[in-house]
């Protein structure tokens, strides 16, 4: 059964080119289009090579061979792959690029515009009171990073990305304690930071509980808050198998993305390719950032329905009844009225589930990125341990993650909330107390480069300046640190406008496929693949694998005591080191030899017993959210009749990648540029609006105009406009016990002089 409230057209109403269904013949176009071009050999080359996909966390590829999952199964690369490998494998960057770009023009590059120049293939600084980028030797970078680091330790900091490997991210982290800081932020901090914490509470884990083999045997998916045709898409077809044995699905987004209600996966060319699969059930579109109201729902009507598994909760579980009774008491008024989703469909969701046998939950950052983004996960697993469906095969929680080696990084520590037992680990091999101060996240790290409170920054991949709201407060943050050390494959944005009050110097590094050495990297559900060594087409570049120029640093900066860091630039011995100290990677010591990837030990759950102390998992209360939006007095636009206050939820386009943009539009959701905003038709109608109409909308720290009206199917009351381009318009409020911003309720008014 799949419902649409009765006021939502089906989908964009405006555009006739808007495909019916997600993926399908436009995924073979693109396929066929890049590898029979001159570049194809190149991208067939890679896709066959050894080594885990560089896109999303949901993960392919490695010993098995690149279009191989980890249970075996073929055909599972998917279009962003190319898109990623594509990026990779251009030309780089002209000799005298540089020479001839002053910094003022390169900061006027959009995010696609900078994606496109190349690969950087030489080193380059940023000196200050120079307009333009130069040629750097090594001599003169290691001379500044290493007096750059010798600094205070707590006026230091990192900052990094999935990109890298799982060894480049231990040294890292090893170096930057061993110096005495705690300063270690992650683009994690900016999405799953409230899965890691609230599961870590839950259930004595930061990670899915759920393998691959065992969703296969689920019965029953609900996915909230994620759009996975266009950012996981390798997961659809998990979705599609379970729906042809008789599972069902149900989605929770407040935009009908078209692929979850119908997709044609290429890994089933006759069913589904052309036909399209149908994902859906049941699609529910609540409003943005009330989805504890939606869950606590869900939990009142399986009560009601009899589908609570007491027995479960008692054996297993620690605060059970106060869930139990918060949802009895709390009113279906309060909750319908919070969530906008009807009581129907509210227990139509409690019917499925409460019928289900084994129901895997999942979700990304749609749920995360709220201002009770720790809350929205404690709610949507109190769900499923109210339905016992925690601890066994095809049951449990997954947390969709997006970059393809994220969940590695916080593996190896990369963290300012370091799992006690890695801090043992670490403190043993170290020799000395890891007591540290508290360290900044991401947002913690912007804050304090804006209060002048930060000196040195070494940012391994990732885009500081892109991904975080409020650009001109990043902008200006990153202008007081004296020095930052980008290291990069591509150049993006964030080189060209985070820029140091005295040294920004970007090193070119080699990606996953070109690395002269193994690594490896971890999927979302903690599976560790095998990274064969390659060669770079940069024949002529002067570039560096980040181990060797992390533990260069390391031993200019630090020495050789207590670690031997110039014997840490041969990543087999980083191995050996992660085995002895990182809990569940005991295997990664002898893989050189085995070739053996693994599941990371006692990470996934199939018996009800947790690491918690008790060996139960723990429940929390989920308070109701309060929703109220700002007047459209409230952002002083002056007298201004057609303007409507809107929950603003930022997004990626289907061709993007993080802060990666590949193609300019979205043909799914009908948009054609970067610049457009996708509004309900009543919304639209409310100020007198029509689709293609041009309006402004302002948030907290800025305004963007000419905005091009998109009809959609997203909800009354909520809007999307795409990431990173509107985070120029708001300072996001921040979830206090993650540090994660809440992008997806963003309160903006638009307007026209219309």
């Amino acid at each position: 059964m799949k419902t649409t409230p009765p006021s939502q057209p089906p989908f964009n109403e405006t555009n006739e080119d808007t495909p019916e269904i997600g993926g399908g013949l436009p995924i073979i176009k693109y396929w066929a289009e890049h590898t029979l071009s001159p570049e194809g050999p190149k991208i067939w080359q890679t896709l066959l090579h050894h080594s885990a996909c560089l896109s999303c966390s949901w993960g392919t590829g490695g010993q098995k061979g690149g279009f191989t999952n980890e249970d075996g199964e073929k055909l599972q690369r998917c279009m962003k792959s190319v898109e990623a490998i594509t990026a990779e494998i251009q030309p780089p960057v002209s000799g005298h690029f540089f020479d001839t770009n002053p910094i003022a023009r390169l900061q006027q590059l959009t995010s696609y515009e900078a994606d496109r120049l190349g690969r950087l293939s030489f080193p380059v600084i940023l000196r200050a009171g120079s307009s333009h980028f130069q040629r750097i030797s090594w001599d003169e970078i290691y001379s500044i990073a290493t007096a750059a680091f010798k600094l205070d330790p707590e006026r230091v900091a990192s900052y990094s990305s999935g990109r890298g490997s799982n060894e480049a991210a231990f040294v890292l982290q090893l170096m930057m304690r061993t110096l005495g800081s705690n300063n270690l932020a992650d683009c994690s901090d900016l999405c799953h930071a409230p899965s890691t914490t609230a599961l870590s509470e839950m259930f004595g884990t930061k990670t899915s509980i759920v393998s691959l083999e065992s969703l296969k045997e689920a019965d029953c998916v609900v996915l909230a808050g994620a759009n996975s045709p266009s950012n996981h898409p390798r997961l659809m077809n998990e979705l599609i198998k379970i729906r042809d044995n008789g599972g069902k699905v149900i989605v929770i987004n407040p935009v009908m993305e078209i692929g979850l209600v119908k997709f044609g996966s290429p890994a089933f060319p006759v069913k589904s390719l052309v036909p399209g699969s149908k994902i859906a059930d049941l699609y529910l579109q609540p409003i943005p950032g009330s989805d504890v109201a939606l869950f606590i729902g869900i939990q009142k009507a399986l009560m009601g329905q009899g589908r609570i598994d007491r027995e479960f909760l008692q054996a297993h579980t620690e605060g059970w009844e106060a869930i139990l009774e918060q949802a009895h008491t709390t009113s279906w008024e309060t909750i319908t009225a919070t969530c906008g989703v009807s009581l129907a469909e509210i227990e139509s969701a409690a019917t499925i589930i409460g019928a289900s046998k084994r129901v895997v939950f999942a979700w990304a950052m749609g749920l995360t990125q709220q201002l009770n983004g720790v809350d929205n996960v404690y709610s949507i697993a109190n769900t499923a341990l109210v339905t016992g469906n925690a601890g066994k095969m095809g049951a449990g929680v997954m947390p969709v993650r997006g970059h393809s080696n994220v969940q590695g990084f916080g593996s190896m520590g990369v963290t300012v909330k370091l799992k006690e037992e890695l801090k043992q680990a670490l403190e043993r091999l170290l020799g000395r107390s890891l007591n540290l101060p508290k360290g900044y996240h991401t947002r913690d790290l912007i804050e304090a480069a804006a209060a002048g409170k930060v000196d040195s920054l070494i940012c391994v991949g990732g885009n500081l300046y892109g991904a975080n709201p409020n650009s001109h407060q990043a902008k200006q943050a990153l202008g007081n640190i004296d020095t930052i050390i980008y290291m990069a494959t591509k150049p993006n944005i964030g080189h060209f406008n985070g820029l140091a009050k005295t040294n920004t110097i970007i090193i070119p590094v080699f990606n996953r496929f070109e690395n002269p050495y193994k690594t490896t990297s971890e999927s979302g559900n903690n599976f560790v693949r095998l990274n064969d060594e390659g060669e770079t087409h940069l024949k002529s570049g002067d570039l560096i694998p980040e181990v060797e120029f992390l533990t260069k640093l390391a031993h200019y900066v630090l020495g050789e005591e207590p670690i031997q860091w110039r014997k840490m630039q041969d990543p087999q011995y980083i191995r050996q080191i992660i085995a002895s100290t990182v809990e569940g990677y005991a295997k990664i010591g002898t893989i050189d030899d085995t070739k053996e990837e693994f599941t990371i030990a006692d990470r996934i759950v199939t018996t009800p017993h947790f690491k918690t102390p008790s060996g139960k998992a723990k429940m929390f209360t989920t308070p109701i959210p309060d929703l109220t939006l700002p007047t459209a007095q409230d952002f002083n636009i002056g007298d201004r009749p057609n303007s409507l206050v809107l929950a603003l939820m930022t997004g990626r386009s289907y061709s993007q990648h993080n802060t990666v943009v590949y193609k300019i539009g979205d043909m799914y959701r009908g948009m054609p540029h970067r610049n457009c905003i996708l509004m309900n038709r009543l919304d639209a109608e409310k100020i007198n609006l029509a689709a293609h109409d041009r309006v402004t909308v302002q948030g907290d720290a800025g305004k963007l105009e000419d905005v091009e009206v998109i009809y959609g199917s997203v909800r009354e009351g909520a809007a999307l406009m795409f990431y990173p381009e509107v985070n120029v318009i708001f300072t996001a409020q921040t979830e206090t016990r993650s540090g994660t911003p809440a992008y997806k309720r963003v309160p903006v008014v638009v307007y026209s002089d219309k």
